[in-house]
Order: C-alpha cells, then structure tokens, then sequence
C-alpha cells in the first residue's frame, strides 16, 4: 500500500473540474474523481434531496455523482462502497437521508440498514430527524412508520421498500439480505464489527453499496483510521495510475476526505474555507469562530478541521512543556548576525531536521525550526546552502552514537569543518557534541524555558515534539530520548543544539556577545 502523506494534494485540474461540474469551491484533499465516461444517478438523489427540503450543496453533489456511478459494461453501480469523512455540520445527515430515500424509491423491495454510535443513537436520528424529515415533505404520502421496537422502519408502499436501524454488535443485519448499509458516526467504532456483519448479507445483491461517514475520531477509532488511510492510499494511488494511462481501471471504493494538516492555522479562516465544504451555504465563518472561541484546541480541530485527536501525553518532569506556550512569539526574528543552527535525525532515519537558534536584542534566545522534512538525503544540500546564507556562529550535531551522527562525514567534505584549532573557533565551524554535552544542552534548555529565556514561532513540529519528549536518566543527569518519547522529537533535539551551539560558540566569534545576556 502506497505510504500517505498528510500534505498530499490533489492535481489542480482536479479542483477546476469540481468547480466548473458542481460549483464547488472547497474540494476534499482526497477524492475520487469523477468519471467522465459513466452515467450516474447522482442528479435523481440531487431531485429527493430537495423534495426532502434540502437541496444539495455543491460538495453533496459531488459525492453522490460519483458514488451513484453506473459501470455502463455491467449496468451496476460502480462502487460497492461509498467512505466520507468530513468536518461535523456539513450536511452529511441531509446526504445519508437522501441517499436512503432514494434507494427505497429507485428499487423495488430493498432493505436499508441505519447505524450510528449505538442503537440509541440511531433511533433517535431516525425518527427525530429522518422521519420528521420525510413526514414534513411531498414524500410523505409514500411512506409511513413503524415504532415498535427491535421491529422500526420507515416502509415505502409503492415499492414495499424498508429503512431501518441496527446495533453496533457482530449480529446486526444478521439474517437480512441487505442493499443498503449506511454506518454513520464511524468515529465511535472501536472495531470492524458492523462492517463485518453487514458485508457478508449484501454478498448475493448485484446494487449493494456499503456507506460509511463521520468527522475524524481519536486514537481510539480503529476503523475509522483505518478505512481514512486506506481511502488516502486508493485516492493517491489512483492519481498516479492516471497520470501514466487515463484508461486506468479504478477501485470499488470511492472516497472523499476534507482535512486540514497540522500546519495550517485553526484560527485562520482561510483553514476553514480550505476544509469545510458546507462554509457559505449553511454554515458561516462568524458561527465557526464562535465554536474555537469556547471550544478545547483538540476538540475543535477533530470536530471542523477533521483531525484525530491525539490523548495529551502526560507530562516529563524534566521537560517543562507547561512553560512553553508562554514563550510563543509569532513575531520574534532571528538576529542575523548570532544564528546557531543544528541538525537531528530521528532514530528510524525517516525524517530529519534542521533549527535554528539567535540572540535577540532583549537577551532572549529566539528557537525556529527552518526545515523538516521526510529522509536524510536532503540534509547535507540543505545545511550547506543555509550556512552560505546566514554565516552561522556554528553547526551543532550530535555525535556520541546519535543517528545524525553519521552525517559528520559529509558535511566536512561539503566545507563545514570542524575547528582547526579548538580554543579558538572560527563561525560556522562544526561543534561536535559528546555526550557530556549533550547532557548539558539538554539541562539548559529546560531551564531557559522556565525562566522564560528562550521564544519560539509556535511551529507544530517543534511544539509537538516539547509536548511528546520524554528523556533518560545518564548518570545523576537526563538526557533527552528518541525512543521512549510519545512523537518524533529531532526537532526538539535540533532546537535544544542549536541554543548550546549559540551559548558555547557564541563567546568565541561575536565581538558584542555577552553571555549573561542568555540568562536575563
């Protein structure tokens, strides 16, 4: 399977084509594309969906055009599964009513299966919201209700089709032959069970589609995460079938994802209008910016930038993480003349980094993460190039059996060396740090953060790394630790060098440096 990214996009023409076909805007940043040779059933949901009260915004139409894709050499439905995850208040329960409707009104004697977080909460979707829905539209003469409970359903008298509820349990739909299986709220599915159940009772029908939809979840939501990651690798991996032969056969599966990565801004609207689709039609920016102001950080980012949420990691008593967050400073600027930079390298060897650390006027230490990227191949052209830029006072890399170690080498036959003569450093010299330097960077970093010495930007990888260390003891001392820590933390590493690098070079090679600057 294709590894995903979550700073993959799409091709553009990919968005132009949504725009000019549907009028939409916000495109997923994952998304099965429509085909252009197949005829879909899409426009006759679009005809329920508004006799339902509910006309279909640009992003429903979408979804449903190609996920009602007619394969016109068998006469079939193209996907026989149909997985949304997008953003809370987007319109997903208006597409999953409307896709049910039509089902029970495009056939005659199907049966369709309605689950939610639990039996509970699919009744009462289904009878205050789907049936309150149906028996309020032109649509209700057609159909009526049936209360009596393990016994609901919404029945269709002309096509003696039936919208029913299920559990959550290995058993539900057991014994139907089912055409119809919506699993919604995935987010609260701790397993496959329900997909289980419902796959095998749709096996001997021919237009059995599974549907699934929900926000993201937490770690916890192992379908769900696993049916978002196989749907990026399908979508990806469609792309670049595509790109070689347009004729390329596609997967069973369409699947549409909106999602904000990690760098981009909760609190920036141009986020929100990046990841929700429904943003100017029945949502407004002024009611999500009310929603960040009173909700937690994590919460917000799951429920409307469709991210997991990730359970806080308890805290390290070497790391005062508590302490970071007051030293953000989004406008605070490196000093060109004092820049120290450093490099790390995780301990799997998949991603790298490169901080940087400066003397600010004030005598704080200004921390910034200049590159941080996938591989090690990348490191070496990218340090050199930085060195030429800025001159740095020096280039800080573990050795002492670091994984960045390995780079020494490399970076010495590019023109970084290491001092000539060690009591007199010359800028941008190699510092090479021992163990018992290491030890010592890592203890003053921890106290400049709580005396509040040090600023940073608030970048996410730095700030996720502070918050996921974890570190060893070495001796009657600690150093920081690559494997115990709960994220990847080289660019916590790098950062915490390259202030080291700074304070121990610095003396050395700037003429104004004044050490007790760094401890004001």
């Amino acid at each position: 399977m294709t590894t995903t990214s979550e700073t993959w996009a799409p091709p553009t023409e990919f968005a132009e084509d949504l725009k000019e076909r549907y009028g939409l805007e916000c495109p997923p940043r994952w998304g099965t594309p429509r085909h252009p040779d197949r005829p879909s059933l899409g426009p006759k949901l679009w005809k329920v969906m508004a006799k339902l009260g509910a006309p279909p915004m640009p992003w429903q139409k979408y979804v449903s055009d190609v996920a009602l894709e007619i394969d016109p050499e068998t006469g079939l439905f193209a996907h026989r599964e149909v997985g949304i995850s997008v953003p809370r208040q987007q319109g997903k329960t208006e597409l999953c009513l409307g896709a049910q409707v039509h089902r029970s009104l495009a056939w005659p004697r199907q049966t369709i299966v309605y689950a939610a977080q639990t039996r509970g909460m699919a009744r009462q979707r289904w009878e205050d919201e789907f049936w309150e829905k149906i028996s309020g539209s032109d649509l209700a003469r057609m159909a009526r209700i049936r209360k009596s409970n393990g016994n609901e359903a919404i029945l269709w008298g002309r096509t003696r089709s039936k919208m029913g509820i299920t559990a959550n349990t290995e058993k539900a739909a057991h014994g139907l032959t089912l055409d119809l299986g919506f699993i919604d709220e995935a987010f609260a599915h701790e397993d496959d069970r329900l997909e289980g159940a419902f796959s095998p009772a749709m096996l001997t029908r021919a237009m059995a589609q599974l549907w699934w939809a929900s926000a993201g979840g937490t770690t916890k939501s192992v379908w769900l995460n696993k049916k978002r990651e196989t749907g990026r690798a399908l979508v990806e991996a469609l792309y670049d079938a595509l790109a070689e032969d347009a004729a390329t056969a596609r997967p069973r599966v369409a699947y549409f994802e909106w999602f904000a990565p990690e760098d981009m801004d909760r609190a920036d609207p141009a986020t929100w209008r990046a990841t929700l689709p429904a943003l100017g039609h029945t949502v407004t920016e002024a009611v999500i910016a009310a929603e960040l102001e009173k909700m937690d950080p994590a919460e917000f980012d799951r429920a409307y930038l469709n991210r997991t949420r990730k359970p806080t990691p308890p805290s390290d008593p070497n790391v005062p993480k508590a302490k970071w967050a007051g030293a953000a400073d989004a406008a605070s600027k490196p000093v060109a003349a004092s820049v120290a930079l450093a490099l790390d390298v995780s301990q799997d060897r998949k991603r790298a980094a490169i901080s940087a650390a400066s003397l600010r006027p004030d005598g704080r230490v200004h921390l910034e993460v200049v590159a941080y990227r996938p591989g090690t191949d990348w490191v070496v052209p990218a340090m050199v190039k930085l060195h030429s830029l800025w001159k740095p006072v020096a280039v800080a890399v573990a050795a002492s059996g670091a994984p960045a170690s390995s780079l020494i080498d490399d970076l010495v036959a590019a023109g970084i060396d290491v001092p000539k003569d060690k009591e007199h450093p010359e800028r941008g010299d190699l510092a090479v740090m021992r163990s018992g330097d290491i030890i010592e960077a890592c203890g003053q970093m921890a106290d400049a953060m709580n005396q509040g010495t040090v600023v940073h930007l608030d970048q996410v990888p730095l700030t996720a790394a502070v918050n996921g260390a974890r570190t060893r003891r070495n001796g009657d001392a600690w150093t920081l630790d690559r494997t115990s820590s709960l994220t990847e933390i080289s660019p916590f590493c790098a950062a915490t060098f390259a202030r080291w690098a700074l304070l121990i070079r610095g003396p050395h090679v700037i003429a104004d440096y004044d050490i007790a600057d760094s401890f004001a």
